[in-house]
């Protein structure tokens, strides 16, 4: 049995390797042509020290103190030429990816299908040449066709691995991919991809979890789902999705499906429009009442248009709320995505 661990780089991109059993981390790098730092391989220098931000291994003691200390230990700190895994595993590796003689990994994909779910949002589904590993919750870049290499930024919706991908995009008015899946988008239409990229992603639940979407910044949550629906979650998940206007309510049909198939899923939508006849009106920081906040014993991720980012930072300052963990990512059109995570 191999095990899959996701190699995060301080640059954003995340390359996938297969340990085989017994196989250290950095072995199984090297034979994937990656080069993590490293000076001895031995465990004495600590050069290839890095943070397990998920995952099960082993680290036996063929290392010393001065290498990783005990206090690092407890942290998580490893060194990939002692960790050998024993689950699925994801790295934080504290330099870029170039610096290791790797970086992001290119697929073509094919358009199934463009199509428009409102007046501000599209649904892409593309047929891949070879399933992409990813976290979900991460996005790759995607090349607009015929327009001198631009690219633009897109979360999955869609399941890890899988040969076809699905991506929310925002319409923006005389935006150049939103031009371009109005216009242009046919079935069979070739697309370049590069990635995946990103920090936002769903680590282990270990806790209750409080989503929070805004808009499109739905997309990165419907992977994370489908990936608790296919994998089972014994932990409470609240998601909170807040529109502007009625009509911006993509995908309720999905989130109604997955509160039916996720134990302990539920959900509710807000909408920003005063004039809405919609029962919960207003912003998702003034429909908190179900979201598990009171004990701070919650991980919470959050991903929508800086102005909604900057207000729920604001709303857990002010009411004292420190999350175990708190993720975000904010986005603007033709803009690249800004992620953090702490």
């Amino acid at each position: 049995m191999t095990y899959s661990v996701a190699l995060n780089f301080e640059d954003g991109v995340t390359r996938f390797i297969n340990c085989h059993p017994g196989e250290t981390v950095l072995d199984s790098a090297y034979r994937h042509q990656i080069n993590l730092p490293m000076d001895c391989s031995d465990g004495v220098c600590g050069t290839c020290k890095c943070a397990c931000s998920d995952g099960e291994y082993e680290l036996g003691d063929d290392y010393i103190d001065e290498a990783l200390t005990d206090d690092e230990k407890e942290k998580r700190l490893v060194l990939t030429c002692q960790m050998v895994p024993e689950s699925d595993c994801v790295l934080e590796i504290p330099v870029a990816s170039g610096s290791c003689k790797t970086g992001m990994q290119s697929s073509t994909a094919r358009v199934q299908s463009a199509t428009a779910l409102s007046a501000t949002s599209f649904e892409l589904k593309v047929e891949l040449e070879k399933g992409i590993d990813f976290l979900p919750g991460q996005y790759v870049n995607i090349r607009v066709p015929d327009s001198n290499e631009q690219v633009r930024a897109y979360s999955f919706t869609s399941l890890p691995g899988s040969n076809e991908a699905g991506f929310l995009i925002r319409n923006v008015k005389d935006g150049l991919m939103s031009s371009w899946l109005q216009d242009k988008a046919a079935a069979g239409v070739e697309l370049q991809l590069t990635g995946p990229l990103g920090v936002f992603y769903l680590r282990k639940v270990e806790r209750p979890v409080l989503m929070l979407a805004g808009g499109t910044g739905l997309a990165p949550f419907l992977s994370m789902l489908a990936t608790l629906r296919q994998n089972g979650c014994s932990q409470p998940v609240h998601l909170i999705y807040g529109v502007t206007q009625d009509a911006d309510l993509v995908c309720i049909e999905q989130l109604e499906t997955f509160a039916k198939e996720i134990d302990g899923f539920t959900f509710k939508t807000v909408v920003a429009d005063t004039g809405s006849e919609h029962p919960r009106k207003g912003y998702v920081t003034q429909h908190m009442e179900d979201a598990p906040l009171s004990s701070g014993d919650v991980d919470i991720y959050l991903c929508g248009p800086p102005p909604m980012v900057d207000a729920v930072v604001n709303f857990l300052e002010q009411e004292g709320i420190k999350p175990n963990s708190f993720h975000y990512e904010r986005f603007t059109p033709s803009v690249s995505k800004e992620a953090a995570a702490s």
